[in-house]
């Protein structure tokens, strides 16, 4: 262990070790079914492996262009014309990063000042808020409430401020499975009409959403659209979080100022799987068919938990859904998710890690991202629990 003599004056005091690698850590040691992680353990296409095989055997290992392969922006621009009636142009709007986390993180350092405001709804993925922070901006939270989770537009409207420079989105959510409406969307539109608010979109879950409902992209509404940077993942959609490929939608002005960022964060994602997915883009049922395969592994879950003491609540889309145990306990939710790792062997995530003061409703978040046989197996196990 070497000495520094260096003092190391942090720039995220309040970060630490995320609570995915903590519970992760714990739930090897104890050899639990991974209820956790948002990341599938079953394998992807084999036509998507063929493609990127062939891709590296053709020659195509070097450097892709810092904005992302011709063929792959050009397709994500048809697909997302044709899924939303938007048409981005694909030199200059559609940019392909090294991961929807880049993708949002160039967004952030790009188009936030020291000394703007970001409204920020939680409980929010944990890169957000030490992303705003970086910038030397203030994240302004506007919590979620149990069960509903919905956005509070009265108090959006209260708390926009002349110092307010974006607004995060993510829809479908994570960790509450929850989806913008058609009125939500109307209601951002008159909140930031006529301002200068610039809307960063984390879509990544696009193409899960259930129950025959839409997804309200921003790319569906014009308004929007004109103020909005659009993340979304090729990771969530093909089953390779791996790969860490993303793209990044957004008008000309805004994008200029992302890719000056990209191009010295990460110049360019890989090649080979640039190539892969823009083959694989084009066979549509690949993503048009996810909605269905993943609500039948949510409605899987639900069937496997209904004997269970947990009170589930709705899944709208994304891999995930959450249970309420307040009924049962008045543990924390993180004692509660350390005593099912230990005592029952099953892995799921505290919803109170996805708020910075740590606002505990006694609510645990579950991933049915994957196979049948482990869901059916951590569902039997949740069903044996009873209270502390």
């Amino acid at each position: 262990m070497l000495h520094s003599p260096v003092t190391a004056r942090s720039r995220l005091p309040h970060v630490g070790t995320t609570i995915f690698s903590v519970i992760g850590q714990l739930a090897a040691q104890h050899q639990a079914i991974n209820l956790s992680q948002g990341a599938p353990n079953f394998p992807c296409s084999e036509a998507l492996l063929r493609y990127a095989s062939e891709a590296m055997q053709a020659g195509h290992n070097q450097y892709a262009p810092m904005t992302g392969l011709p063929a792959l922006r050009e397709a994500i621009s048809a697909k997302t014309e044709a899924l939303y009636g938007c048409r981005y142009d694909s030199e200059h709007e559609v940019t392909i990063m090294a991961s929807a986390s880049e993708a949002l993180f160039c967004a952030v350092n790009a188009l936030v000042h020291a000394g703007d405001e970001v409204i920020v709804f939680e409980p929010a993925f944990d890169s957000y808020i030490p992303m705003i922070e970086l910038q030397g901006a203030t994240p302004v939270v506007i919590k979620l409430a149990a069960p509903n989770f919905s956005i509070p537009w009265d108090e959006v409207a209260a708390r926009i401020s002349p110092r307010t420079r974006m607004l995060i989105l993510n829809t479908p959510h994570n960790p509450t499975g929850t989806t913008l409406s058609a009125a939500d969307a109307t209601r951002l539109q008159a909140l930031t009409e006529g301002s200068d608010i610039v809307i960063l979109s984390d879509e990544v879950y696009e193409h899960v959403v259930f129950d025959g409902a839409l997804h309200h992209s921003m790319s569906r509404y014009p308004a929007l659209a004109a103020r909005s940077v659009v993340v979304t993942s090729f990771g969530k959609t093909y089953h390779v979080t791996g790969w860490r490929v993303g793209c990044c939608l957004a008008p000309q002005a805004l994008m200029e100022e992302i890719r000056k960022v990209h191009q010295f964060a990460m110049f360019a994602a890989d090649t080979p799987m640039q190539y892969a997915l823009a083959r694989i883009l084009a066979e549509p049922e690949h993503y048009l068919g996810f909605s269905a395969f993943y609500q039948r592994k949510r409605d899987l879950l639900c069937a496997a938990l209904a004997d269970s003491p947990l009170q589930l609540l709705p899944s709208q889309g994304s891999f995930f859904m959450l249970a309420s145990f307040a009924h049962l306990s008045d543990e924390r939710d993180s004692e509660f998710v350390q005593r099912l790792i230990t005592r029952h062997g099953v892995a799921t995530i505290p919803v109170s890690a996805f708020y910075r003061d740590g606002t505990d409703q006694r609510v645990i978040r579950l991933s049915f991202a994957k196979d049948d046989a482990t869901l059916l197996a951590g569902a039997a196990r949740l069903c044996e629990i009873g209270a502390a």
